[in-house]
């Protein structure tokens, strides 16, 4: 037989339908969904007179455009109200599971799926939204669809989709001290550029990448999509296991060990052939900052931006647009550059992992008096264990305060958005023009390096603690 990689493996078994010439016929075992891109799906099927063809296999919860503070109260703007009573009336109706703003498993949709255990390996993963490349840490094809195929998933449990090339990004050796996955995330799209996974399905490989826990797994196949890819993925091994045993939707008992052998086959054959390749050395990655306005305009905290001086045309005015944006100067230095907000969260590092590193750094330290924080759980699970761990108490100390799971200052839908011209050291996974509020001016990074910011006020490498 001819050697096959994980990607082709997953898909193949997914497969209904062959269109000669054109997509596939791909079944969907799991379909999250949430207030925003849901609502009109929705509507359209049941415009049809359709149901949702299997209710079990989809689930609900509303995180773009919720409050982080005072979820007890209703919401006060009137669309995001409107939208999440939407979803929940939907919901009621064609028996979705949801887990609202009061329920203990409420959070963002990418990271409730993986904590709860319903994301396994070998499944076919989507969702309403960009960002569903995180499930794929766990050896899943894991995408996100638009409004109409929303509706093809909730009408057929299947969705057209033509089968992407194939690259495979190796990152070899051993990473430095508080270099994280987000560098990773950063270095690797710097490198091949926000267009250069384009039309591909990536699988990161490489013994730095093997080291990963899960979380951080997680981080870097979230952050997959900005390399223009459709998705990214990471063969299943005992990290995987270890993480999903005993998680409330995971298998049980003899359940669990026939999955176990299922999942232990899901991996890339030696000499299987992929489109593209590309392989990096973990010793050359250094905490990361974007200095632009998309998340491959990134230097390590040390470098400079560039100059441009090798661009011309459209791709030098680009250039020097975003930098004009940003309030930035070819060629200077981003380290000691005052900033304003700090935003911890996100589905791309809002676990619990996150803020263990976030609140090891800030022990003992101060926040920055000019410094706004929002320090943002990605689900009620992980407030659960700030709490629990004593990090709550560490952060209060340090002059920060804990808010309630939602997407918040990830993106301008909810009312944590950073004002016009402040600049933002965020641990989202989007710095483009206004994403996080008209005008604000957003520079990707790590938990550390935002912490690291936090205390000092200014852009700060977090090896020099």
């Amino acid at each position: 037989m001819e050697p096959t990689t994980l990607f082709d493996k997953v898909w193949d078994a997914h497969v209904v339908n062959k269109i000669e010439g054109g997509p596939s016929v791909l079944y969907i075992d799991r379909h999250f969904i949430h207030e925003v891109t849901s609502p009109v799906a929705f509507s359209g099927l049941e415009s049809r007179g359709l149901k949702v063809l299997r209710p079990q296999n989809t689930v609900a919860t509303p995180d773009h455009n919720v409050p982080t503070l005072d979820q007890h109260l209703p919401i006060r703007e009137e669309l995001s109200r409107k939208q999440v009573e939407t979803l929940t009336e939907n919901c009621k109706r064609h028996n979705i599971p949801m887990y609202g703003l009061s329920h203990k498993w409420h959070g963002i949709v990418h990271i409730i799926g993986p904590e709860l255990g319903i994301t396994q390996p070998g499944m076919t993963i989507v969702c309403g939204d960009s960002h569903t490349s995180t499930h794929g840490a766990f050896g899943s094809i894991a995408f996100g669809i638009g409004t109409s195929e929303v509706e093809m998933v909730f009408a057929s449990q299947c969705i057209l989709q033509p089968k992407p090339k194939k690259m495979r990004i190796n990152v070899e050796g051993k990473l430095a001290k508080n270099v994280t996955s987000k560098d990773i995330a950063l270095y690797v799209i710097s490198k091949i550029t926000t267009s250069g996974g384009t039309g591909h399905f990536v699988e990161f490989a490489g013994s730095a990448i093997r080291s990963l826990s899960m979380e951080a797994r997680m981080t870097l196949c979230n952050m997959s999509i900005e390399c223009g890819a459709r998705g990214g993925m990471i063969a299943p091994d005992e990290t995987t296991f270890a993480y999903l045993k005993g998680r409330e939707e995971a298998p049980k008992g003899a359940a669990w060990e026939q999955k176990l052998a299922e999942w232990k086959k899901l991996k890339t054959d030696d000499n299987a052939v992929f489109d593209t390749e590309y392989t990096f050395d973990a010793a050359d990655i250094t905490p990361m900052i974007t200095y632009g306005t998309n998340p491959g305009m990134g230097v390590g905290v040390e470098g400079s931006i560039p100059t441009g001086d090798n661009l011309t045309g459209s791709d030098r005015a680009t250039f020097l647009k975003s930098l004009e944006y940003m309030g930035f100067k070819p060629g200077e230095k981003l380290k000691g550059k005052k900033i304003d907000y700090v935003f911890i969260g996100s589905c791309t590092n809002g676990r619990i992992e996150d803020f263990r590193m976030f609140a090891e750094y800030i022990k003992g330290k101060k926040k920055a008096p000019w410094v706004t924080a929002w320090i943002v759980p990605g689900s009620k699970q992980v407030e659960k264990q700030i709490r629990e761990e004593g990090l709550v108490e560490i952060m209060e100390s340090a002059g920060f305060a804990l808010r309630q799971p939602g997407c918040s200052a990830c993106l301008a839908m909810n009312d944590d958005k950073v004002p016009e011209g402040k600049y933002a050291v965020s641990t989202s996974n989007r710095n483009f023009e206004g994403r996080q509020g008209p005008g604000a001016r957003t520079m990707l990074a790590s938990p550390l390096m935002a912490a690291a910011a936090a205390v000092n006020g200014v852009i700060s490498d977090p090896r020099d603690q």
